[in-house]
């Protein structure tokens, strides 16, 4: 039974290898449209695909980030000013796409364009500090891709959405977590929707990696602080602001400073015949987070929270609730 069993698995992963080797063809002709060309993720894989002779339209937010990576990169990469935040922006950005294919329709779009801070004790924080962050990542992605999506559906192309292992397992406070699990059920409600038209959407959910998006969290904690009520800085206490800083800080000299695991799975999804749906990308996101995702909620918790700072107004075990009830 189990050398049947064995043998079934195996021609299973053989089909998925040989299946996910076939490339789509004329690659030197589509058009990829990608957001959040900066630094980090979007800017390698706009490199990426720039190399490989596609057509790359990388969006900036920055007129500096767009002039550097112009300087690098060929003259088939043609940039633009980009916020996702405002439609007028996504608006320009759409009629700016269109002349560019010149009626050939985009082939991808890739939702990259992300913050993460402020990130912090969800009693930290206000509603205003919640939309700014579901304000880019998850409606401006919604956003650009209600506008371009007319012209990925002419071309049967691909959508590849940006999530990350935060949008299976909510780790932090703040609204980058429910961002990306909203963003994830956007995909997946999208990719159903789509799938008639020949369209394909997949979604790259990547661990830990060293972006420029970690920085700001660090740098905005000790301006949170600064504006809470004594009564909650008195509950958490200085060392927990210091031991939550620091925590950050040693995560970040751990976490992949290579970004290529994450690119090389976006540009599979744009140019592999067989797409997947999703690809978990880095150690820490296979194999911590998805098993703590299917763990139950209460060993989760534990688990989770073993690492986390100790507020000094936290009580005891003795002094829970379900404590008395044991004893």
């Amino acid at each position: 039974m189990w050398f049947y069993l064995a043998a079934l698995l195996g021609l299973f992963f053989l089909r998925r290898w040989y299946r996910e080797r076939q490339t789509v063809e004329k690659l030197t002709e589509k058009y990829v449209f990608v957001t959040g060309c900066d630094s980090g993720f979007g800017n390698q894989l706009a490199r990426q695909l720039d190399a490989k002779g596609m057509r790359v339209l990388a969006a900036c937010l920055t007129q500096k980030g767009a002039e550097e990576l112009d300087r690098i990169s060929s003259e088939r990469l043609k940039t633009i000013i980009l916020d996702v935040t405002k439609t007028e922006s996504v608006e320009a950005a759409t009629e700016w796409v269109k002349e560019q294919v010149e009626g050939k329709g985009l082939w991808g779009l890739v939702n990259n364009a992300g913050i993460a801070s402020p990130m912090a004790p969800n009693e930290w924080l206000t509603k205003a500090d919640f939309m700014k962050v579901l304000e880019v990542n998850l409606l401006g992605s919604i956003n650009v891709t209600l506008h371009m999506l007319p012209l990925v559906r002419k071309s049967q192309g691909r959508v590849v959405n940006v999530t990350s292992i935060a949008g299976r397992f909510a780790y932090s406070g703040g609204g980058y977590s429910p961002s990306k699990f909203a963003l994830e059920a956007f995909s997946d409600s999208l990719r159903r929707e789509l799938r008639p038209f020949g369209v394909k959407v997949s979604i790259i959910e990547p661990g830990g990696f060293n972006t420029k998006i970690g920085n700001a969290i660090i740098e905005h904690s000790r301006i949170l602080w600064s504006r809470l009520p004594d009564e909650v800085k008195e509950i958490y206490g200085e060392k927990y602001l210091e031991d939550f800083i620091k925590s950050f800080t040693q995560n970040r000299s751990t976490k992949n400073s290579n970004f290529y695991p994450v690119t090389d799975a976006m540009e599979h999804a744009l140019t592999s015949f067989y797409p997947r749906s999703r690809y978990v990308v880095g150690w820490d996101a296979k194999y911590i987070f998805i098993p703590l995702s299917y763990l139950p909620a209460s060993l989760g918790d534990y688990v989770t929270t073993l690492h986390f700072p100790r507020p000094s107004g936290a009580l005891s075990e003795w002094q829970m609730p379900n404590a008395k009830l044991r004893s």
